[in-house]
C-alpha cells in the first residue's frame, strides 16, 4: 500500500477511532452514576439504538467477511444460513424481547442474565447464578479473543502493520469507550457502527456490479465462472440445509444480544425496534450475499485469483474506491468486530461484578464500588483475551460457531421456557443448561461420527444441544416440585403487563 493511499486510509480510520472515543466520553457524562446506569443504560434505550445495537453486536466481522466468503465459495446455498438467522432474529424479537423487558424488572430488577435466572426461580442455593455466570465468563472471554484475532489479522493484511499491534489497537479503543461510558457507550457506538456497516454492505455490491457492466452482465459472468453458483442445494443434503438454518436457534441464548431487550426504555417500543432491527438485518444480509456474488463475477472478469474467499470485501475496498472510502470500508469491518467485542466485554464485566464479586466476595458493596469493579473487570478480561488471541493461527470462525452453539443450546431453551412456561422450576433450569452445554461439547469433541463423517459436519451441534436441553428442562421440571406460589404470581404479573 503506497504512502499516499495508506495516508488516506488512516485519515478515515483515525476519524472513526476519534468518533468512538468521543461517544464514550459523551456517555460517561450522560449516564446515571449507578449500577443500572453503567451496566444497563438505565433501561432507557430508544427503539433505534436498541435495534441497531442488537444487530451490530450480533453480526460481527462475520457479516462483512464470513458470509460474503461463503457466497463466493459455495454460491446461493449460503442463503439458507441467512434465512435461518432472519427467522431466528424475528422470533427473538417476537417471543423474548417484550417478555424479558417486563420480567427482568419484575424479578427484583435483574441486571444480568444470570441475575434474572436466579431471581426468576428464587434460587437461594446460587447454583443457577454460579453455573450461568461461569458459562458467560468462560465462553465470552474466548469469544472476545476470537474477535480480537479478526482485528489483528485485519491490521496485518490490510494496513501492513504487525498482528500484535492490531490486537492492542483494536482492544485499546474498545476498552477506552467501554471502560468509561459503560452500556450506554457500547449501545450508542453500536448504533453508529450499525449504520456504517449497512452503508458499506449496500455500497460495495452496487459499485462492484457497475465495474463489470451491470447486474445482468455480472450474473452471467458469475454463472460462467461457477456453474453451481445458483444451485440452491450445492454440496448439501436436506439435513445440511436444516443445519444451516439451525443457526437461527442460537439467538434465544446469546447474552450480548438479548441484554439489549432488557435495556429498551419501554415494552411499548419493542414493535418499533423489531421493525428497525429486522429491516437493518435483512438489508445487511442481502448486501453481504451480493458482495460474495459480485466477487465471483468480478474476479472472473478481471482474471484475479483469490486465495481466501473471506477477503473478497477487502479486495473490493482496495481496488474500487478512493483511499478515504477504502478507509471507511475498513472502518466498517472494524465496526463489526469492535461492536461485538464491546458487548461481550460488558456482559462478562457485569457478570463478574454482580454474579461473582457482589454475591460471594462483598455482599454489601456500594453501587460506586460495583461500578469500579466493573471497569477493572473490563480491562482484566480484555488483557486475558489478548493473551488468548496471541496465536494468530487461531480458527476464528470455528471458535465462534462453537461458542454460538454453546450459548444457544445452554441458554436458549432456558430463556424461552422461563418466559413462557409457568410450571418450569430451578431444577429444570439447571438441568437444561448443563445438558445443553455438555451435548454441544460432546457433539463437537467426542469423536462421534455419522455415516463416517464427524457429527458436527453433518448436523450442526446446536440442533442436538437445543433439543436435549429443551427435553431435560421439561422432564426435570415435571418430575420435581412445582415453583412456589409467589414465583407463579410474579409470572402471572408479567403476562398481565404484556396484554
Amino acid at each position: 500500500m503506497g504512502g499516499q493511499v495508506a495516508f488516506g486510509v488512516w485519515i478515515s480510520l483515525a476519524l472513526y477511532f476519534i468518533l468512538m472515543i468521543a461517544i464514550g466520553v459523551y456517555a460517561y457524562f450522560k449516564q446515571k452514576n449507578d449500577v443500572e446506569g453503567y451496566m444497563l443504560g438505565g433501561r432507557n434505550l430508544s427503539p433505534a439504538v436498541t435495534a441497531l445495537s442488537a444487530g451490530a453486536s450480533d453480526m460481527s466481522g462475520w457479516l462483512l467477511l464470513g458470509l460474503p466468503g461463503y457466497m463466493y465459495g459455495s454460491g446461493v446455498v449460503s442463503i439458507w444460513i441467512a434465512l435461518g438467522l432472519t427467522i431466528g432474529a424475528f422470533a427473538n424479537y417476537l417471543l423474548v424481547a417484550p417478555r424479558l423487558r417486563v420480567y427482568t424488572e419484575i424479578a427484583d430488577n435483574a441486571i444480568t442474565l444470570p441475575d434474572f435466572f436466579a431471581n426468576r426461580f428464587d434460587d437461594s442455593s446460587h447454583a443457577l447464578r454460579l453455573v450461568s455466570a461461569f458459562v458467560v465468563i468462560v465462553f465470552f472471554t474466548v469469544y472476545t479473543a476470537a474477535s480480537l484475532v479478526a482485528g489483528g489479522k485485519l491490521f496485518e493484511s490490510s494496513l501492513g502493520l504487525g498482528y500484535d499491534l492490531g490486537l492492542w489497537v483494536t482492544a485499546g479503543v474498545v476498552v477506552a469507550y467501554t471502560l468509561f461510558g459503560g452500556f450506554l457507550a457500547v449501545s450508542l457506538t453500536d448504533f453508529v457502527q450499525g449504520v456504517i456497516m449497512l452503508i458499506a454492505m449496500l455500497l460495495v455490491p452496487v459499485v462492484a456490479f457497475d465495474a463489470i457492466g451491470g447486474v445482468e452482465t455480472g450474473l452471467a459472468s458469475a454463472k460462467f465462472a461457477n456453474p453451481d453458483v445458483f444451485n440452491w442445494t450445492n454440496g448439501v443434503t436436506t439435513m445440511g440445509i436444516i443445519s444451516l438454518m439451525a443457526w437461527g436457534l442460537g439467538y434465544f441464548g446469546q447474552p450480548h444480544i438479548i441484554v439489549r431487550f432488557m435495556a429498551i426504555r419501554s415494552v411499548k417500543d419493542v414493535p418499533t425496534a423489531t421493525l428497525i432491527g429486522m429491516g437493518w438485518m435483512i438489508l445487511s444480509l442481502i448486501g453481504a450475499l451480493l458482495v460474495g456474488l459480485a466477487g465471483v463475477a468480478y474476479t472472473n472478469d478481471k482474471n484475479i485469483t483469490l486465495d481466501d474467499p473471506e477477503t473478497i470485501f477487502l479486495l473490493f475496498s482496495q481496488v474500487l474506491f478512493h483511499p478515504l472510502i477504502s478507509g471507511f470500508l475498513l472502518a466498517a469491518i472494524l465496526a463489526a468486530i469492535m461492536s461485538t467485542i464491546s458487548s461481550q466485554l460488558l456482559v462478562v464485566s457485569s457478570s463478574l461484578t454482580r454474579d461473582i464479586y457482589k454475591l460471594f466476595l462483598h455482599k454489601e458493596a456500594t453501587e460506586a464500588n460495583q461500578i469500579m469493579v466493573g471497569r477493572i473487570s473490563v480491562v482484566a478480561v480484555a488483557v486475558v483475551a489478548i493473551v488468548i488471541a496471541g496465536d494468530k493461527n487461531s480458527s476464528v470462525l470455528e471458535l465462534v460457531s462453537h461458542a454460538w452453539a454453546g450459548f444457544g443450546a445452554s441458554f436458549g431453551p432456558l430463556v424461552l421456557l422461563s418466559l413462557m412456561w409457568k410450571r418450569m422450576n430451578r431444577f429444570g433450569a439447571l438441568a437444561g443448561m448443563v445438558v445443553g452445554a455438555l451435548t454441544v461439547i460432546v457433539w463437537v469433541y467426542g469423536e462421534i461420527t455419522i455415516a463416517g463423517k464427524p457429527a458436527n459436519d453433518v448436523i450442526y451441534s446446536i440442533m442436538p444441544g437445543f433439543v436435549a436441553s429443551m427435553i431435560a428442562t421439561i422432564v426435570v421440571s415435571l418430575l420435581t416440585p412445582a415453583p412456589k406460589r409467589e414465583i407463579a404470581e410474579r409470572f402471572e404479573s408479567m403476562e398481565k403487563l404484556l396484554k
